[in-house]
């Protein structure tokens, strides 16, 4: 049994989080062994014109990447990242955290806790104010 289908449930609630005005931030983490990728950070951000777009900075043992992608780019760069090399993707919402997770047997899950971010990030606090 594949996990993607699981991790495009995950997907949908990352982009009901920006529409909704809830997003915090992303990460992707944990990964199998000892790996040059450590993080993916994925953070919102508007470009010229107030363009919505996602800031994907990944994190190696010696560098950061950073790339610029939309809300739909960005989830066929971040897919194929899971289960190689990472094991896990928190979303942090203001109204919940959501965990997707990937067990041994690369069974994907989705677990909801309680918020750890009060507010939202500045660029969706920003884009409510303007109302983009």
């Amino acid at each position: 049994m594949s996990f993607q289908p699981v991790f495009v449930q995950f997907w949908e609630k990352v982009k009901e989080s920006i529409e909704n005005k809830t997003y915090a931030k992303l990460t992707l983490a944990k990964t199998i062994g000892d790996t040059e990728l450590k993080n993916i950070y994925v953070r919102p951000v508007l470009l010229e014109n107030d363009m919505f777009s996602l800031q994907l900075t990944a994190k190696y043992k010696t560098e950061e990447i950073e790339s610029f992608h939309s809300l739909e780019e960005a989830f066929f760069v971040l897919a194929p990242y899971m289960n190689n090399p990472f094991l896990t993707a928190l979303l942090f919402t203001t109204e919940n955290d959501i965990t997707f997770k990937l067990n041994k047997k690369r069974v994907g899950s989705i677990i909801e806790q309680a918020p750890t971010f009060k507010n939202a990030s500045d660029v969706i606090l920003e884009m409510k104010e303007k109302g983009i």
